[in-house]
Order: structure tokens, then sequence, then C-alpha cells
């Protein structure tokens, strides 16, 4: 068995998420290669080449892949599809936007947000909001996946793998326009080891922001939000956690005005340690904390930055 593992590149560097799709990819057994797209991608090839248990790296470029165009990118995978009897991929953005495209060109059924390889061609997947699990298996020869890559640790470095020059498409029905970029000292919500969450409770954006931005300074953690308060404006989307935002499994999860509907809860059950910071006592986040304070956050968080010195 072949497997291609499509990268998660940031810059000159691929993201842990490639390096935790890669555990996932070896559990199928057999060779496992990387695709890295983009243009003036050869460092990040390079990274992703030192990556263990990986065969080879496939570097693609051209214009369209500098901007990771879904239309360009499921092109080029397509290309490559007849080598490989199965294609993975992290459930991130770009991933959920290519993989289900790809699937449609090979007329097969896409296998979305696996956390567990039972054999080559039965997975585990989260259903209902990730209130139960359903075992599935494909019969068809070529599989395309994305993998939950919280679910997986990451695959430690050593290869030396070769790079080998692909050809890269371009897209016919898609052109890159724009892009604003956030930019921010704090760690990136989905590798962050520390995530400081606030809910609608905290009423607006300059309450939102006067109560998180220090706390997460003083942790060295990123900022999430729930799904109400970035739909409030109190956040930007790209700070939202849950079914519909960012997956996180953070060393530490502190929640902040936030109910904990199952929508969220999604989306950041698995951190290791939760802490829910809530004045409902009655609040569903609760019943996953490990550590839960019955208060209000204008009281709470004071004590909290006092304590933390």
């Amino acid at each position: 068995m072949a497997v291609l593992v499509i990268a998660d590149r940031d810059g000159d560097t691929v993201r842990d998420t490639t390096h935790k799709t890669v555990t996932a990819a070896s559990k199928l057994g057999g060779d496992v290669d990387i695709l890295v797209l983009g243009q003036g991608a050869k460092a990040a090839a390079d990274a992703a080449a030192k990556i263990a248990g990986v065969r080879k790296v496939l570097l693609a470029e051209s214009d369209a892949l500098s901007h990771q165009l879904a239309e360009a990118v499921e092109a080029t995978v397509l290309g490559l599809a007849d080598g490989y009897d199965a294609i993975l991929s992290p459930a991130t953005t770009d991933g959920k936007n290519v993989m289900p495209r790809l699937a449609a060109k090979l007329d097969i059924a896409p296998i979305s947000d696996i956390v567990e390889v039972v054999s080559a061609d039965t997975f585990v997947r989260p259903i209902y909001a990730g209130n139960a699990l359903e075992t599935i298996q494909t019969s068809d020869a070529k599989k395309v996946i994305t993998v939950r890559p919280t679910a997986f640790d990451a695959a430690g470095e050593g290869g030396s793998a070769s790079v080998e020059t692909v050809k890269g498409a371009d897209s016919a029905k898609s052109a890159f326009v724009s892009e604003e970029m956030v930019k921010s000292d704090r760690p990136e919500l989905g590798a962050a080891k520390i995530v400081v969450s606030g809910g609608r409770a905290l009423g607006s954006a300059e309450e939102f922001h006067a109560v998180m931005d220090p706390l997460a300074d003083k942790l060295g953690a990123a900022v999430g939000a729930s799904r109400a308060a970035v739909d409030a404006g109190y956040a930007p989307n790209d700070y939202q956690v849950g079914q519909t935002g960012k997956v996180v499994a953070p060393g530490l999860y502190i929640a902040i005005g936030i109910s904990g509907a199952i929508q969220h809860l999604a989306g950041m059950k698995d951190s290791k340690i939760i802490v829910a910071i809530n004045k409902d006592a009655d609040a569903p986040i609760f019943q996953v904390a490990d550590f839960g304070w019955v208060a209000d956050y204008k009281t709470a968080v004071p004590e909290l930055m006092k304590a933390l010195g």
C-alpha cells in the first residue's frame, strides 16, 4: 500500500498537523509520501523530508498553488492519485475544501474527520457533534480521508526522505484576489498548549479583549471564542472553537463565560485539563470541566490574574 499525505504548509515550514496526519497514515501500513504544494516551497519540502517514517516528498509548484486554490490543489492531487491507495489530509479548512472535490472526481465516498485507524479499510469518526463515535468500513479501492489532528500524536523528526519535483496544476475557474492576515505574537490557536476562550457573557468586543488578552498574555496562551461570541462580533471568525470552528486539544483550556453548548464542546472536550468559569452552576460546561469555578468572571478573572502574579 502507498499513502499520500497532503502537507499543511506555513511558509517555509509544515505545521504540526502534517506530522499528526503522517502518524495516521502510517497506521494504514505501507509507504508514506508527503505532497508539498506552493510556489517557492522548497524549504517547506525539505522540512517535510525530515519527518520520521516518510519515504519521499513530492514538491508541486505553480502560481495558483501559492494561495492553495482548491481547484488547483485538487487537479494536482488528481494527477498523482493513480499511484496511491489512500490520500490523507488534515481536517483543516483547506483539507475540508479540497478532499470532497477530489473524492467526487475519483467517484468515491470521502471519509471525514477520522480519530482512529482500525485497519486499512476501517476507521472511527465522531458524529452528532462528537457525542457518539461510529466505526465505518469502506469497500472503495482508493480512500480519500481527512484526519482530526488532535486525535493523533505527532510523528517525530529524524527522517531523510528524498524530494522530487512534480507538475503543479493551475486553476482555470478561480483566481486569487486578496487576503487579510491576522498578525499576533500569541501562539496559533490550533497548535497552542494553552487556550483561553470567552463567551457571549462578556457582553461586548471591548470587554472581551479587555478580559481575555491580558490573561492570554500572562499565560502565553492563544485566545479562542464560542460561536455566540463570534456571531455577536466580540471576536473574529478565526477565534471560533467548536463544531463549525477549530478543534483544539491543548494541555490547558480555560472557558470564561461559556455555557457549553454541544457544538462548542465538540471543539475542545479533548483538552487535557478544562477549567470553567461561569456564574451559572448548571451550565453544561461544568459537565466536562476538570475544575469548575462558579463565579462572575468580573470577580474571578482579576483574582486569577492576581494569583498568577
